[in-house]
C-alpha cells in the first residue's frame, strides 16, 4: 500500500504547486505594493502559505482517498483512477475563477475574496458585474488562462491513471490506512497545537505578505461557514462587562452641553449621502485642485467637520453608520440580518415622530443590499429609486445619474409639506464611472475617471443649490453633505487598514446656520456615526437611542473615531491612531509607535469597541 499511496504524495504535490503559482500571480499583479520589501521575506510567504495550502489540499483529498480506502479493502488488484483527473478538472475550473476574482476584488477593497463577496455576487449580480466592470478584463482573462493552462498541465503529468495494490494482510491494511486517513486529517486541522486558522499563514509586518501567504480557497471557506455564525462573539478580548465599561467610559459626557449653530429648532433637513467621496477628492481636505469645486465652496461659507471618519468600507455600512449611527462589525454586516436591522433607531424615526415629512432618493435598485428593508422599516414615508425614472436617465448598471435624481428630490421638496426630513444617496461616483457627460480629466485609467465622476456629481450638487435658492423652503433648510465611505483613489496610495482610507467629509450648509459660524472648522476627530447626536442636539431632540453616537458640537465629549473592515479594526484618539489585524493579531498601522503606552490605551479602546458593538449586535 505504500508504494500505491505515493498517488497521493504526487496528489498533494500537485495542489500545493497549483496553490504556488497562484501565489506568485497574486504576487505579479500587486508588484507595485511589493516594492521595497526584501526578496526574502517574500520569498518566505511560500513556506508560511504551506500549513494552510496543505490544509487546502487535504480537504480536496478527503473524497479520493476515502474511495481509495474503499477500494483497497475491496480485495481488488487495481483500480482506475482516471476519474480523479476529471474531479480535478472542475475544481481547478472553479479556483481559477475564485483567483482572479480575488485578484479584483482584492484591488477594490483590499482584502481578500470572502463570504461578503460571495454573497454580493450571488443576491445582486447585476450590480456586481458593474462593480467588476473597471476591472482590466484583458488581465484577467491572461491570469485565468495561466491558472487553467498550468493546473490542466500539471493535472496530467502528475495524477495518475491507475493504482495497482500489492496484496496486504488485513490487520496491516486496517493499520495503514487508518495512519493515512489520521495523517490527511492532521493537515486539515494542522499538526500543531492550536487548530489551523487565518492567523497561521501572518507572519509579516507587510499586511501584503500576510495576505499572499492566505490561501485564497482555505480563506473563503473558513469566511463562508463562519458569516453564519451570529450567536457568537468572534472578538472577544475581554470580559464583557469589563468591555463594556470601558465603553461607557468613553462615552461618559461631564456636562450636556451643545454649541448652538442654528438659528431655528426646526428646519427642514437634507442629507446627501455621497457615493466613495473620499476627503482626498477635495482642496480642503486632500488638497486636490478642481475636482469637488462646489464641495468647497460649500466648507468655505458653511460649517467643516474636517477629521471625520467613516464605520466602514462599504456603502451599506455607511448608511446603516450616517443613518443609524450603528457601528461597523468586523467582517459582519448588519444589511445581512434585516429582522436585527430593525430593531436599531434612525434619525428617519426621529424627525418623523417630530412631524417631519420623510423620504429617501436613490439612484439604483432599492431592494440591493436590503437599503429597501432598512428605509421603509424606518419610517421614510417616501422613496424613489430607479424604478421611478425613464430609461433615458438610467445608467444601465447602477441605475439614475445623480442630476436626475438630484432635481427629481428638488422638485418634490417644492410640493412637500414642510419641516421636511429627505436623504440622498448618490451613485454615479461608483465603479465603472460610467457618466452621461464628457470626462473633465479624461478617462484612460480608473484615476481619471473616478475624478471626473466625482466632478460630475459635484457640479450636481451645484446645480441642486442653485435651484433649491429660488425656492420658498430653501431659508429654512440645513444641507448635511457626507459620504458613505472613502476610497483608495485618487491617491492611490492608501492599504485598507489606513485611517487615511476612511477619512471623509461632513459639512452643514445652509441660511438656517448663524452667521458667526459660516465658515468655521470643528477639527476635533469624530466619526461619522456622530451625525445623529450631533443633528438631533441642534434641532432640541434627544438622542440617547443612538448609544454609539456623541454631539461634536459638545465640547466636554471625547474626540475619537472607530471603523472596521472584514476582520480588522482601526481606533483614533486625538489624533494617534492604531490599526489591529484580527486574523493576524498584530497592530498594522501606527501613527506613533514612540508612546507605548497610549497606543496600548488606545488598542484595549478599539478591542473593547468591537467586542461591545458586535454583542450587541447579537443581543438585538
Amino acid at each position: 500500500m505504500f508504494k500505491s499511496l505515493t498517488f497521493f504524495v504526487r496528489y498533494l504535490v500537485f495542489w500545493l504547486l497549483y496553490f504556488a503559482v497562484d501565489r506568485f500571480l497574486f504576487m505579479f499583479i500587486f508588484h507595485v505594493k511589493l516594492r521595497g520589501i526584501p526578496l526574502s521575506e517574500k520569498l518566505a510567504t511560500y513556506y508560511h502559505a504551506l500549513r494552510l495550502d496543505l490544509s487546502t489540499a487535504a480537504y480536496i483529498t478527503v473524497i479520493p482517498l476515502l474511495i481509495y480506502t474503499f477500494n483497497y479493502f475491496s480485495g481488488k488488484e487495481k483500480i482506475n483512477f482516471n476519474w480523479v483527473r476529471y474531479y480535478n478538472a472542475v475544481l481547478l475550473v472553479l479556483f481559477s475563477i475564485i483567483s482572479v476574482a480575488n485578484f479584483n476584488i482584492y484591488r477594490e477593497w483590499g482584502s481578500k475574496i470572502n463570504a461578503r463577496a460571495i454573497e454580493f455576487a450571488i443576491l445582486t449580480p447585476n450590480e456586481s458585474l458593474a462593480s467588476g466592470a473597471s476591472s482590466p478584463i484583458s488581465l484577467t482573462i491572461f491570469i485565468l488562462l495561466i491558472l487553467l493552462i498550468v493546473g490542466f498541465y500539471l493535472n496530467f503529468i502528475l495524477i495518475k491513471r491507475q493504482i495497482i495494490f500489492v496484496k496486504t494482510p488485513i490487520r496491516t491494511k486496517v493499520t495503514i490506512a487508518l495512519l493515512f486517513l489520521s495523517f490527511n486529517f492532521l493537515l486539515i486541522r494542522g499538526i500543531s497545537a492550536t487548530p489551523n486558522s487565518q492567523s497561521t499563514a501572518y507572519f509579516s509586518n507587510y499586511q501584503i505578505l500576510n495576505h499572499t501567504s492566505l490561501n485564497t480557497i482555505w480563506n473563503l471557506v473558513s469566511s463562508m461557514l463562519s458569516s453564519n455564525q451570529v450567536n457568537k462573539n468572534p472578538y472577544r478580548y475581554f470580559d464583557q462587562k469589563q468591555a463594556d465599561l470601558t465603553i461607557n467610559q468613553l462615552y461618559h459626557v461631564e456636562k450636556d452641553s451643545t454649541t448652538a449653530i442654528l438659528n431655528t429648532n426646526k428646519p427642514n433637513v437634507v442629507v446627501f449621502i455621497l457615493e466613495s467621496f473620499t476627503a482626498d477628492l477635495t482642496q480642503s481636505l486632500g488638497n486636490e485642485q478642481g475636482i469637488t469645486p462646489n464641495l468647497d465652496s460649500l466648507a468655505k461659507n458653511g460649517v467643516l467637520f474636517s477629521n471625520i471618519y467613516a464605520t466602514g468600507n462599504r456603502t451599506d455600512k455607511g448608511l446603516i453608520g450616517s443613518l443609524a449611527s450603528f457601528p461597523t462589525l468586523g467582517i459582519a454586516s448588519m444589511v445581512k440580518w434585516p429582522d436585527k436591522m430593525q430593531k436599531i433607531p434612525a434619525l428617519s424615526q426621529k424627525f418623523y415622530a417630530n412631524g417631519y415629512q420623510t423620504s429617501f432618493y436613490y439612484g439604483g435598485e432599492s431592494e440591493f443590499d436590503n437599503y429597501k428593508a432598512f428605509i421603509l422599516g424606518h419610517k421614510y414615508k417616501k422613496l424613489v429609486d430607479k424604478n421611478s425614472f425613464k430609461s433615458d436617465q438610467i445608467n444601465p448598471k447602477w441605475g439614475a445619474y445623480d442630476g436626475w435624481v438630484f432635481n427629481k428630490q428638488l422638485s418634490d421638496a417644492n410640493i412637500s409639506k414642510q419641516p421636511f426630513f429627505s436623504t440622498i444617496l448618490s451613485l454615479t461616483n461608483h465603479e465603472p464611472f460610467d457618466l452621461p457627460v464628457a470626462y473633465k480629466f479624461g478617462q484612460a485609467n480608473n484615476t481619471q475617471k473616478f475624478k471626473s465622476t466625482a466632478f460630475y456629481t459635484d457640479s450636481c450638487i451645484g446645480s441642486y443649490l442653485s435651484e433649491a435658492k429660488k425656492q420658498p423652503w430653501y431659508k429654512n433648510t440645513l444641507f448635511v453633505f457626507i459620504a458613505d465611505h472613502g476610497h483608495s483613489l485618487p491617491k492611490a496610495k492608501h492599504e485598507i487598514y489606513e485611517p487615511q482610507r476612511y477619512h471623509i467629509p461632513l459639512i452643514f450648509y445652509g441660511d438656517v446656520i448663524k452667521e458667526e459660524f459660516r465658515g468655521k472648522d470643528f477639527s476635533q476627530t469624530g466619526s461619522q456615526l456622530d451625525l445623529s447626536a450631533t443633528l438631533l442636539a441642534q434641532l432640541k431632540i434627544n438622542s440617547k437611542e443612538f448609544k454609539w453616537s456623541k454631539n461634536l458640537l459638545n465640547p466636554y465629549y471625547r474626540h475619537f473615531a472607530y471603523f472596521s473592515w472584514d476582520n480588522g479594526f482601526g481606533f483614533i484618539e486625538n489624533g494617534h491612531t492604531v490599526t489591529f489585524d484580527n486574523f493576524g493579531k498584530s497592530i498594522l498601522y501606527n501613527s506613533n509607535p514612540e508612546d507605548a503606552k497610549k497606543t496600548n490605551e488606545i488598542l484595549t479602546l478599539g478591542k473593547s469597541y468591537l467586542q461591545s458593538v458586535y454583542q450587541q449586535f447579537i443581543n438585538l
